[in-house]
Formats: structure tokens, C-alpha cells, sequence
């Protein structure tokens, strides 16, 4: 048996070592112009997660990478996420007006309607079900870029330290806007091209999307630290305790737990009455879940929880204005809100688009039939809430594979909570957990998911579980038949023989 090629079996996929980099290289990049919500920025995005996927495709044809564990439990996932865009296809897919009748009667009579007040001639023979096929073709463009981006991460982040990268630069990169953020909000200040206003924004337009940033940030980062928790030993003396608790204040934890105020205190600078409200109710959701699956050892996880809203709730937001964001919610009356009164009129929306719904990324165009008097001289680009746009743009079909999704997703974090014992797979499942309940709440108030930086984010969040379940696989790929063999062969440089002074490989 050639020992040196089976030594290398398990880093078959190391080429692609400079695309996982790129990957990271291009989530950093996309919150800082405007959260990639410009035409500009956005298109940007996409095409480097097309070119990314490109080159994957490009090593894996060559025989230099292959799928991974990760990507065979996800697969049914990815089933259902290829199932949407298709029906993002169909949407902008020119049908016969006859079959169109059938399938969404009012998406018929608007065309027809159009065509009347237009040209004043024929009925049209052909339209789509989609009202607004160019805004559904960049909807669509977007959607399929955010699924490469899922299908990237689950072959690139394919072990523990990638795993590990992944989470840690995002986290770090978080904690930078944060800073940055405070500091115009705290001078008063511009820099650059960023505007200093009352509510912490950072890069963002809007101080909402950046609290939907950070929810799903401070959820890696805590998922961080769950990771790293010492497991508590009940034959430890006093001493040994002590040594522990010391290690764990002077140590890489207690950096990350100065980066999640950081994190925390920018999420109350922004202010956003949603925001603040989707992390706590998050963080309890995903803590009572977390302590009753840590069952063996739940006083580590305990105590951090605990942490986490003594410290940040009392201490750093009555510093940073949690009174503020209080205030902001006494002073809410729903049925005044804009939100709100979008929500009403969007009912007879929902009736008319029932199954298919008016398009991808048409309800700018199809909400202005629908408004009332008071809100005619407003425009609005987003119903300001994520879930009920897009069940308007898809309808319930559209809407049932992106919930099948994410519902797959949060069941794979339960299974690794569970059932995994591997530290950074279950710290990791918790984030996914905390961050896509978090952005899920948010979003019932905000355009959070509209925002490219974001839902590029929540694809993370969503891959997460995926890859604890897989994290162990990757590294025992080599035939059974070979493992013992392997195991015996002693680490570079030993297993250069004579020459390093070690003994000599076993054939």
C-alpha cells in the first residue's frame, strides 16, 4: 500500500482551500455597502457567489473536490429550495393567456386590462404570472445566488476549523460594524459616506436592518461560546475550580464575551423596538431548549444565559439607552402603525393571489391597487414584513418549500443538540437555532430578509446544522481497512523514516 497517498486521502478536497477564503472574504464584504441593497451592490454579490460556485463546479468536473457529508444530509433541503425557484421560473415563464385563466384568474384580467388601456387592440396570447417579470427576474437572480451560496457552504465549511473560521470572522467582522456603529451614533459624527444619525445604522440604510445583522451575529457568537464551555467535573477540588474560572476570565472566551457586549450594546443603540424584542425572546426560546438538551450538563449553559441578560439587559442597556427602545414600544399603538395598516390592506391582495401569488418582487407594483386614501403619496418597496411578502409574491404553493426549508433546517439543530455530543456541532446548532428564530421574529415587522448582507446571513444560520451533523464524517472518509493501518503511521516528520530519525512506516 502506498502509505503517503492514503495519508492524504482525507484532504482530497484541500484545492479548494482558496474558495472556502473567498467564501468568508465575501460575507465580510457584503454588509458594508449599504447591506448590498443597491443594484450595484447586489449584483456584485451575486456575481461573486456565481463565480465562486463556478470554480467549484470547475475543480469537481476535474475530479479535485466532490460533495461532502453536509451536502447528502441537506439534501432533501436543497430538494425543496430547488422546487422555489422553479416555481420562480414558472413565474416569469410566458404561458397561454387560456391557461393563465385557470391558474390565476386575476393575474389574467390585470394583463387584460393592460393591454386595453394601452394599445386599445387584441387581448394579448401570451402573459406571465408573474405582474412585474423584470422585478421577478431579479428576485429570482437573487434567490438562486442565495441558494448557491447554501449549496457552497455546505462543501467548503467541511470540517472543524473551517466551521470554526466561518463563525469567528463573521463574529469579528460584526463586532467592527458594532464598534463603528456606536461611534456615529455616540459623536455625532459622519465618516466617509455613512451619515451619523440618533439610531446606530453602521453600513445599513436602516438601523432595523442592522439590528437584524446583529441578532444573527450575537447568535454565532454565543454559539461560540457554548462551544468552548468547560464541562463541569464534580470530583474537582477548589483549587482546580479556581484555576478554571481563571483560565475562563483571562482567556479567548472572555475576548468573545467582550465582543457580544460590543454586539449587544449596538443592538440598543439602533433602537429598533423588534429587534431588541426578537433577540431576548430568541435567547429564552433557544436557552430552555439549549439547558434541557445539555441534560448531563446544563449548569455551564445555565450560568452563561444568565450572563448574558444580567450583563447586557441591566448593565449595558441601561447604558446605551434601553430606555429609549422602551419608550419606543409604550408609544407604539398598532392599529396606527404604517406596518399595520399594510397588513389590512393586504388582505384582498392575499384573496386575489391566493396559490402563485403576483410575482417575485412585484408588490411594489401590484400594493399601490390596494392602499388607502391616506397612504396614496407613499411608496412602498416592501410590505415590512418579510413573511407575508413573499407569501403575497409566491402564494402558499411558493411559500410551502421555503417553510419545508427552514423547518428542516431548525429540526437538524434539535437532532445535533440532542443527539451529538461534539461541542462545536451543538454550539454551532444553538446559533442556528437563537439566529433563525430571531430574524424570523424580526421580519413579522421588518424587510430584514429583502436585505442581500442578511438573507446571505440567515443562509449561513440555516447551513449550520447541516454541517455539525456532518462535522466527524469528513475526517473518517478513508475505507475502513485502512483506518488501523493509518493510525499507526506516525506524524510528519516521522513519517519520512530514516531521515527524520523515526522508525519506518508500517507497509
Amino acid at each position: 500500500m502506498n502509505t503517503a497517498a492514503s495519508h492524504q486521502t482525507p484532504d482530497r478536497g484541500s484545492s479548494d482551500r482558496w474558495l472556502f477564503y473567498a467564501l468568508v472574504a465575501l460575507l465580510v464584504w457584503a454588509p458594508l455597502p449599504l447591506g448590498s441593497n443597491r443594484p450595484w451592490s447586489q449584483a456584485l454579490l451575486e456575481f461573486g457567489i456565481f463565480a465562486l460556485a463556478g470554480l467549484w463546479l470547475g475543480l469537481a468536473l476535474r475530479g479535485r473536490v466532490g460533495p461532502t457529508a453536509a451536502w447528502s444530509q441537506a439534501r432533501w433541503m436543497l430538494i425543496a429550495l430547488i422546487g422555489w425557484l422553479l416555481l420562480g421560473l414558472l413565474q416569469v415563464l410566458p404561458l397561454p393567456l387560456a391557461w393563465l385563466t385557470v391558474i390565476s384568474p386575476m393575474a389574467a384580467q390585470q394583463w387584460l386590462e393592460t393591454a386595453l388601456a394601452l394599445t386599445g387592440g387584441p387581448p394579448p396570447t401570451y402573459a406571465t404570472l408573474s405582474l412585474d417579470p423584470h422585478a421577478s427576474l431579479v428576485s429570482w437572480r437573487l434567490g438562486l445566488a442565495l441558494i448557491s451560496l447554501f449549496a457552497l457552504l455546505l462543501v467548503l465549511a467541511r470540517s472543524r476549523r473551517r466551521l470554526r473560521i466561518l463563525a469567528s470572522t463573521l463574529v469579528l467582522a460584526a463586532v467592527v460594524q458594532a464598534m463603528l456603529a456606536s461611534w456615529l451614533t455616540l459623536s455625532g459624527e459622519p465618516f466617509l459616506f455613512i451619515a451619523a444619525t440618533g439610531r446606530a445604522h453602521g453600513t445599513f440604510a436602516n438601523p432595523n436592518h442592522l439590528a437584524g445583522f446583529l441578532e444573527m451575529t450575537i447568535a454565532l457568537g454565543i454559539g461560540l461560546l457554548i462551544a468552548d464551555l468547560a464541562q463541569p467535573n464534580q470530583y474537582m477540588t477548589w483549587r482546580q475550580r479556581l484555576r478554571t474560572w481563571t483560565s475562563t476570565l483571562l482567556g479567548p472566551k472572555a475576548r468573545l464575551r467582550i465582543y457580544l457586549a460590543i454586539l449587544v450594546s449596538a443592538l440598543v443603540m439602533t433602537a429598533s423596538r423588534m429587534g431588541n424584542t426578537a433577540f431576548f425572546i430568541s435567547l429564552a426560546i433557544a436557552g430552555l431548549i439549549g439547558v434541557l438538551s445539555f441534560r448531563h450538563s446544563p449548569r455551564p449553559v445555565l450560568i452563561l444565559l444568565f450572563s448574558l441578560v444580567l450583563v447586557d439587559l441591566l448593565i449595558l442597556g441601561s447604558w446605551f439607552g434601553l430606555d429609549r427602545v422602551r419608550e419606543r414600544l409604550e408609544q407604539t399603538v398598532l392599529t396606527e402603525d404604517a406596518r399595520y395598516q399594510i397588513g389590512v390592506r393586504a388582505t384582498r391582495y392575499l384573496e386575489d393571489y391566493p396559490w402563485l401569488g403576483s410575482g417575485g418582487g412585484s408588490f411594489s407594483s401590484v400594493y399601490p391597487a390596494y392602499r388607502n386614501a391616506e397612504s396614496i403619496p407613499l411608496h412602498f418597496a416592501h410590505a415590512e414584513n418579510d413573511l407575508l411578502e413573499l407569501q403575497l409574491e409566491y402564494g402558499i404553493i411558493g411559500m410551502l418549500p421555503l417553510v419545508a426549508g427552514v423547518v428542516l433546517s431548525l429540526g437538524a439543530a434539535l437532532r445535533v443538540l440532542w443527539s451529538r455530543r461534539d461541542a462545536l456541532s451543538r454550539g454551532m446548532a444553538f446559533a442556528s437555532l437563537m439566529g433563525v428564530t430571531a430574524i424570523l421574529i424580526h421580519s413579522t415587522a421588518d424587510a430584514n430578509l429583502h436585505i442581500p448582507a442578511n438573507a446571505a446571513l440567515f443562509m449561513v444560520l440555516l447551513a449550520l446544522p447541516w454541517l455539525g451533523l456532518a462535522i466527524g464524517h469528513e475526517e473518517t472518509r478513508i475505507p475502513p481497512e485502512q483506518r488501523g493501518q493509518l493510525a499507526e503511521i506516525p506524524r510528519r516528520p516521522d513519517i519520512r523514516g530514516p531521515r527524520s530519525g523515526g522508525p519506518a512506516a508500517t507497509p
